[in-house]
């Protein structure tokens, strides 16, 4: 997968992180629960959705977690998912209209929920149902489903998600699909949602739980340090009020003082220090609530809150293969975190990265790679600066090689990553050895 390396862009949505609280259990084979069992009732009534078991928890960047890989369909897909994607297919064409619904109808039953979400709701309205519909359609792929659905229950504690919660939603969602999809909608559809659903929820509130008894919701910190580097582009170090565990090549999401419940996704620009301070890299984007804020706005003692680290483009130990890595823009942040981290391990294995950028004056966190390459052998650092509007990184790795034996990582604008993985494969790097952020995370970033 991977989730989100540059997260420098402000909009980005990737998620918790914590251990897992228990084994992924099949769907098929959890308890029976009341809404599980066949159950007789007059024409026409729904369901009950009472209790923790129903839906996801009511917060738009419940998208976060969404796998960065279509899973792999089921050989032969289940009654309940059969029908669950026939609903899907009859939504789609007009989703628009199916999200505005579903939280009109949420917020009009339920209106002590509206507070859980940001004041502005037009850039994130129709994450949380996308999310949601994206969980169903992959109930048949317990490997993926459960791991997406734990990361996600973990993650949401930091918005103040209770089990409670979830009734609400999910009967939000029931009544959204009852009317959009009327034209495949009967009794048995209906209970295959519920059942999905069940599932979903109650994989999520126990991820939640688990996660309770030994991590907080989230981390007070202080900004410490706040230097620009650029008009655009601010290096933040930041000192929490408890320690803070994560690896190199992570991220997690900020939330500021000036936009209260708006979080937004930051790469770690270096790798666990001794001191416990954390560096990020943030690049000021057009109508980035966030992202303005931090650069133009904080300053040294202003107060942030952090979320749970999460991502998976880290680094293995226990290879010695060498790394390529490409960093685009902010997108250095986290390539920087990995060469430290390789430095630290202190195995000698090649490093090579391109560093790309529109500008010399982009190249803003030159000087500190280039002193990295002066201490160490195995480094070597390539800045790849644009001359013609088109970042040319990807062309620029077919020139040198050959990668096959290497693990690259790619950090950057969603059309590098896309890019860059067609030149690698090109070159008979295998998909396996690619690790990059999800593109789709950073499409809904706007970077």
């Amino acid at each position: 997968m991977n989730a989100s390396a540059t997260m420098t862009a402000d909009d980005g949505l990737p998620g918790g992180a914590g251990a897992d609280g228990w084994p992924p259990p099949s769907p098929h084979s959890m308890p029976t629960t009341e809404q599980e069992r066949e159950v007789t009732r007059p024409a026409g009534q729904r369901p009950p959705l009472s209790g923790p078991e129903p839906i996801g928890p009511p917060h738009p960047d419940i998208e976060e977690h969404l796998p960065s890989q279509p899973s792999e369909p089921a050989a032969q897909p289940s009654p309940d998912a059969v029908l669950i994607r026939r609903t899907l297919s009859a939504i789609e064409p007009i989703a628009d209209k199916v999200a505005s619904y579903f939280y009109a109808l949420l917020f009009v039953r339920h209106p002590e929920l509206r507070s859980l979400f940001p004041p502005a709701m037009d850039a994130q309205r129709d994450r949380l149902l996308k999310a949601l519909l994206t969980a169903a359609e992959h109930i048949d792929n317990t490997a993926v489903l459960v791991d997406y659905l734990q990361r996600l229950g973990r993650g949401h504690r930091k918005y103040g998600t209770l089990p409670e919660h979830y009734p609400a939603v999910g009967e939000s969602l029931i009544g959204t699909l009852d009317k959009f999809a009327a034209s495949v909608w009967n009794d048995d559809t209906e209970a295959a949602w519920v059942r999905a659903y069940t599932t979903i929820s109650q994989v999520m509130i126990d991820a939640a739980a688990a996660d309770e008894v030994h991590s907080p919701p989230w981390w007070m910190a202080e900004i410490v340090e706040h230097e620009l580097r650029t008009p655009e582009v601010a290096v933040l170090t930041l000192r929490t009020d408890q320690p803070y565990p994560f690896l190199a090549g992570q991220y997690a999401m900020l939330e500021t003082p000036w936009w209260p419940r708006v979080w937004r996704h930051y790469s770690f620009a270096s790798a666990p220090r001794a001191d416990g301070l954390l560096s990020f890299h943030v690049k000021a984007i057009p109508a980035g609530w966030v992202s303005n804020a931090l650069v133009n706005h904080a300053r040294p003692g202003d107060v942030i809150r952090l979320g749970p680290p999460t991502g998976f483009m880290t680094v293995d130990h226990t290879t010695d293969s060498g790394l390529l890595c490409l960093g685009g823009g902010t997108g250095i942040a986290p390539i920087k975190a990995l060469l430290e981290d390789v430095a630290e391990h202190g195995v000698r294995r090649p490093v090579e990265v391109f560093y790309g950028a529109r500008t010399n004056v982009d190249l803003y966190d030159i000087d500190t790679l280039l002193r990295m390459q002066q201490r160490h052998s195995w480094l070597d650092v390539r800045p790849v600066v644009d001359r013609d509007g088109r970042l040319q990184l990807p062309g620029v790795i077919r020139e040198y090689g050959p990668w096959n034996e290497y693990e690259a990582y790619l950090s950057g604008p969603p059309g590098m990553i896309r890019s860059g993985v067609n030149a690698l494969r090109a070159v008979g790097v295998p998909s396996e050895h690619i690790r990059h952020d999800s593109v789709e995370e950073l499409v809904a970033a706007g970077y």
